[in-house]
């Protein structure tokens, strides 16, 4: 093994958790909206090229919004107990090396979309890229960014709309807008088990902005969520499998609610690292549906 290849090998490790490839939750929560998408513009299997570019587009464009965030939060991440091991934090990694790194995710990211030769999938791709890299900076003055980051985690959705149908019809946008709400309640939950962090060193989230409301405000979100996915169902003619689906994520929440109602640290965050399973839920009921469909 040569000096290059040890050093490298050494260092991998920072730089995957950098882009937080060692805790793929946050990759799941961008994806589940993204293959809800897919399924609803195509009815069924999207093209297997547009699926492999929006699936890989997730997992770069992630790992993007994961640096970007640490290069943002790099002065307070050191005071907060989740996140003073991060490399930007340790130095292990430096500020030059993870802007970057960076750079390369959301580059590559490009290159992916361009394979799709679809100009209205190129200027979605414009806003996409400002919102993941704007999100971090917003919990400085937005009193619940977590709406934002549900803008920019949902903005897949018409992007696939845009890939598979060449428009973006209205359901698109009620996707959009579900999501939102979702990534209000889950983040909420998350931002719950940082909350006593976030108050010494003045980040905002939605848990300090909604107080003593705040596991009401989770459930309404969740609440708002499966209604709109259920009228975007309805506008796109979906059937029982898929309403089925929206009823499994509703019992899910239910259990969220069991976790979240004392507010102990541990499990708002298992509820938060749940949420995959209600992304699941939902897209399992699409897939279900729409095979119906064929057969």
């Amino acid at each position: 093994m040569t000096d290059a290849t040890f050093r490298l090998s050494e260092r991998l490790p920072h730089y995957l958790r950098l882009a937080r490839l060692d805790k793929p939750i946050g990759i799941l929560l961008l994806l589940w909206p993204t293959l809800w998408g897919l399924w609803m513009a195509a009815g069924g299997l999207p093209p297997v090229w547009v699926l492999f570019v929006f699936v890989a587009g997730t997992v770069l464009m992630r790992s993007a919004g994961c640096v970007v965030n640490d290069y943002a939060d790099r002065n307070f991440d050191g005071h907060v107990e989740r996140t003073r091991g991060r490399p930007l934090v340790t130095g292990a990694v430096s500020v030059r090396e993870a802007l970057a790194f960076a750079a390369v995710l959301a580059l590559v990211a490009l290159a992916l979309v361009l394979t799709l030769a679809n100009a209205l999938v190129l200027a979605l791709a414009v806003p996409a890229l400002f919102l993941a890299a704007s999100y971090p900076f917003t919990k400085r003055f937005l009193a619940i960014p977590q709406a934002y980051l549900g803008i920019a985690f949902g903005f897949g959705i018409p992007m696939a709309f845009a890939a598979v149908q060449g428009v973006v019809p209205p359901v698109a946008w009620l996707m959009l807008l579900a999501n939102v709400f979702w990534a209000v309640a889950y983040d909420t939950e998350y931002a719950m088990v940082d909350r006593p962090d976030d108050l010494k060193i003045g980040i905002r989230s939605a848990a300090i902005t909604f107080g003593r409301f705040d596991v009401a405000a989770v459930m309404l979100c969740y609440g708002a969520a499966y209604a709109l996915l259920a009228v975007a169902g309805a506008v796109a003619d979906r059937g029982v499998a898929y309403f089925a689906g929206l009823l499994a994520a509703l019992a899910l929440a239910l259990y969220h609610f069991t976790l979240i109602r004392e507010r102990d640290r541990a499990k708002c965050f298992k509820a938060f690292l749940h949420n995959n399973w209600v992304g699941a839920a939902i897209f399992a009921g699409l897939v279900v549906d729409t095979l119906s469909d064929t057969l």
